[in-house]
């Protein structure tokens, strides 16, 4: 799905390449003495730059060795394979599994056929225990890589040392707001990298559940941070270039560098009552908006795995539901007999305990192993798939073809074949914190945060040195990583980032955390403030209000937050507010308070999150993100339940619509909203065409398996620099239309590109390519239509450029969408 030119694993960043040869083979049989472990403090020390750059006390790792710092005689083991089947030595050796001329769900049938429907049924949950017997050492399906290798589960961080951090990037909702396809491509790629040096080391499996692709349709949902925001189109390209990065290309052969696992299938989007709830979702929006990031996933950037969701979609479990694990994953997308779907933790007892769909444990297992779940995160298929073969409700076939697809994807990974022809085998620690990925975790936070509010405060006047940095985020540390996260080699507070910048801080929090509502800490906050040439509030909210299990009740800042900023900004000195946590809090009465100079939104940002916070403030950096969200006012909440999932407003129940796409209300902030440090304008380089016949667009799309991926047209945009700073420029290109089937949208995201490091008075063409299916409309049956009529493009939020053009000829249908039952 390349729109206008698929990024390269690039040094833009100064991300190093790795070519993997001969010399790294050899070094398989000549390990080297251990080596010591670094000592390290987990916090920055700003006098040990290196580069320019921000690093942690911990020293450089030594040179490269392939198994280095490991213990020499598990290094020699696991040289020669052990950690890993054995098909030299082992019983598995005549097994077909061990064989590498034949394909992999061939080889995996091979060892199936060779199990018990004991020993099938054992290894049919995430913590697959293996079979000894047959030399098939134990198994866990389960670790999370959402950004960054996460302690949540799976990977065995070691208590210091070596294997003890790994590099923490910012949220999802920070690194889509930076709209840099390249960037999200990259990032995964150091991320697959550090996890195979830790499931080298033994440390951790393969298989990693992530990304999170649901649209964030509701502003209170408390999982959107590990999302890439409301947008289905945006979320479609994130995901596009995450697998790309993650699992070592599209599709690659001959193996797979790690297993993505695209979550959660279908419709989740609420925490309240997540594992009884029963999603009503109609036919067209499914299609247009819940699943059209999955479609991506799995039809076009080829995902190796996808998890099925707790709740219910129009009344049958996701994990139970024939129709979106068959129907449309294999039917429609093409999911491949090479992959596999996993249960949501404990979705499957879910199947009988919270939605009743079924009356009895062995029936729950029955029905999700039969509709198409291959994997249990829990326990019920260990528990009752053996029940529910004896009372005729599944049979052994249905649990070969599950393991079989597991055993399958393992061996895309290379799992069985010997580790001298797999350059994956061969990343080791030293591959992990490398200079070029704290790099990247800096420049992936700099590039997100978004500029709200300026009247000129920022970037901040070099005679301002002494700044009050005052808030319940000043000092944080994990706060800055979200959630999802692991042990980070160094965290940056915005207090470092402050005092890094060049600043002399007084650090005052004027409160416990965000949900204080004590106003004892005010008056030294105000004499900070008043002893300041400048100050900083740093808050907003964070996981004690937003995540997963935790939906938000108001969309407001809270606790005390904006009652000491009201004060603060009477003291008339320059005030920024720095606005942390990923769900959008009303800054209504931000913007209409004259004290307050500036408003950056920062999320959750990271290891190096204070830093960037704090370049952009000094003017270091020009901020260039854009919203991925929109920013409702306080009141959107009482007019729509978060339990009504429709996007479309409804006069009758009260619904104003979601996303920009459909509100119809008035947002504080649009989607897409960003300001810069300097003024950019926008203008075509050549007048677009005026009409399209599209009986001529579908020639030009030829045979293509999939006409919406078809281009229709690639626009060419000069972005000019008016000011006299440098900066990044987003250019944001959307849609709309009176054509198809009403009602019709406000406007629709069909193409970006972020144009970088514009000097000022210079001018740069950036191209924006547009495919068929980002114009097309779904009907009412969730089918994807080319429909004749005036179409209007825009570029940039608020719109500073457009054009008009018109789609001449018949209606055509670009793609069938499975009717459901």
């Amino acid at each position: 799905m390349d729109l206008g030119g698929e990024p390269e694993i690039s040094d833009r960043w100064g991300v190093e390449r790795r070519a993997y040869g001969s010399s790294d083979l050899a070094q398989l049989s000549s390990v080297g003495p251990t080596a010591s472990a670094p000592s390290f403090r987990r916090f920055w020390d700003p006098a040990n730059p290196i580069s320019g750059l921000r690093t942690p006390v911990a020293p450089r790792k030594p040179q490269r060795a392939l198994i280095r710092s490991w213990d020499t005689a598990f290094a020699v083991a696991l040289a020669r394979g052990q950690g890993f089947p054995d098909c030299v030595h082992g019983p598995l050796a005549k097994n077909a599994v061990c064989d590498t001329s034949k394909d992999p769900i061939t080889r995996a049938r091979g060892l199936v056929a060779a199990m018990t429907t004991t020993e099938l049924i054992n290894n049919t949950v995430h913590m697959a225990p293996g079979v000894a017997r047959l030399g098939i050492p134990s198994y866990d399906w389960w670790s999370e890589a959402l950004h960054g290798l996460s302690t949540i589960h799976g990977v065995d961080f070691a208590a210091s040392g070596n294997f003890s951090y790994a590099t923490s990037f910012p949220q999802p909702i920070v690194m889509s707001a930076a709209f840099d396809d390249a960037l999200i491509k990259t990032v995964a790629s150091t991320i697959s990298t550090e996890a195979r040096a830790f499931s080298n080391a033994a440390r951790t499996g393969l298989d990693w559940f992530a990304p999170n692709i649901n649209p964030w349709r509701d502003p209170r949902w408390g999982r959107g941070p590990e999302t890439p925001g409301e947008d289905a189109f945006r979320a479609a390209q994130y995901v596009y270039q995450y697998i790309d990065g993650f699992q070592g290309g599209i599709d690659p052969k001959p193996y797979i560098k790690n297993t993505a696992v695209c979550k959660h299938w279908a419709g989740y989007d609420i925490e309240t009552n997540r594992l009884a709830f029963d999603a009503i979702i109609t036919t067209q929006e499914l299609s247009e908006y819940f699943m059209r990031p999955f479609q991506t996933c799995v039809r076009d950037a080829r995902v190796n795995a996808v998890m099925c969701s707790y709740n219910a979609v129009n009344g049958v479990p996701a994990c139970a539901s024939p129709y979106l694990l068959q129907d449309v994953l294999v039917g429609s997308y093409g999911f491949s007999n090479n992959s596999w779907i996993a249960s949501d933790c404990d979705a499957v007892a879910n199947i009988f305990d919270a939605h009743g769909y079924t009356d009895s444990y062995p029936a729950a297992a029955a029905a999700a192993i039969k509709a198409g779940t291959n994997v249990n995160c829990g326990t019920t298929f260990s528990l009752y798939l053996q029940a529910a073969i004896d009372q005729g409700l599944a049979e052994r076939a249905d649990v070969e073809n599950a393991v079989a697809r597991l055993y399958s994807s393992l061996v895309r990974l290379g799992y069985f074949d010997p580790p001298t022809q797999q350059p994956y085998r061969q990343i080791t620690w030293d591959e992990v914190n490398t200079p070029s990925a704290q790099k990247l975790a800096y420049v992936a936070a700099a590039e997100g945060l978004v500029l709200l509010k300026n009247d000129g405060t920022l970037p901040l006047k070099k005679n301002l040195k002494k700044m009050a940095v005052i808030g319940p985020w000043a000092n944080a540390t994990t706060q800055m990583q979200g959630s999802y996260f692991g042990i980070a080699p160094f965290l940056i507070t915005p207090i470092m980032g402050a005092s890094a910048a060049g600043y002399q801080v007084i650090y005052v929090p004027g409160m416990a955390d965000v949900l204080d509502t004590s106003t004892s800490g005010f008056a030294d906050a105000i004499a900070a403030a008043h002893a300041a040439d400048v100050v900083v509030f740093v808050g907003g909210i964070d996981a004690t209000v937003e995540g997963e299990a935790l939906d938000r009740k108001t969309i407001v800042w809270t606790g005390v937050q904006l009652e000491l900023i009201q004060k603060l900004s009477a003291v008339g000195k320059p005030l920024v507010v720095v606005q942390c946590g990923a769900g959008q809090i009303d800054d209504s009465s931000l913007l209409s308070n004259a004290g307050v100079g500036a408003i950056l939104w920062a999320g959750y940002p990271g290891q190096s999150g204070g830093a960037a916070i704090f370049d952009i403030i000094s003017g270091k950096v020009a901020p260039a993100g854009r919203l991925p969200v929109t920013q409702y006012p306080a009141a959107f909440i009482d007019q729509v339940p978060i339990t009504d999932m429709n996007l479309r407003p409804n006069k009758t129940s009260g619904n104003p619509g979601r996303t920009y796409q459909w509100y119809t209300g008035s947002p504080v902030f649009e989607f897409g909203f960003g300001l810069h440090y300097t003024t950019f304008s926008v203008h075509w380089q050549t007048t677009p065409v005026a009409s399209y016949s599209i009986s001529n667009l579908l020639k030009k799309a030829g045979s293509a398996a999939h006409p919406d991926l078809a281009v229709f047209d690639t626009f060419k945009v000069n972005v000019h620099n008016a000011g006299s700073t440098v900066s990044d420029f987003v250019a944001l290109m959307f849609v709309k239309t009176t054509a198809g089937p009403a009602p019709f949208p406000n406007k629709s995201l069909i193409g970006y590109s972020r144009v970088a490091a514009l000097k000022a008075g210079w001018t740069v063409a950036t191209s924006i390519g547009v495919t068929l299916g980002s114009i097309a409309r779904t009907d009412d049956s969730g089918n994807l239509w080319l429909y004749p009529g005036r179409y209007s493009l825009s570029v940039d939020v608020p719109e500073s450029l457009t054009h008009d053009f018109t789609l001449t000829g018949q209606a055509v249908q670009l793609s069938h969408f499975p009717a459901p039952p």
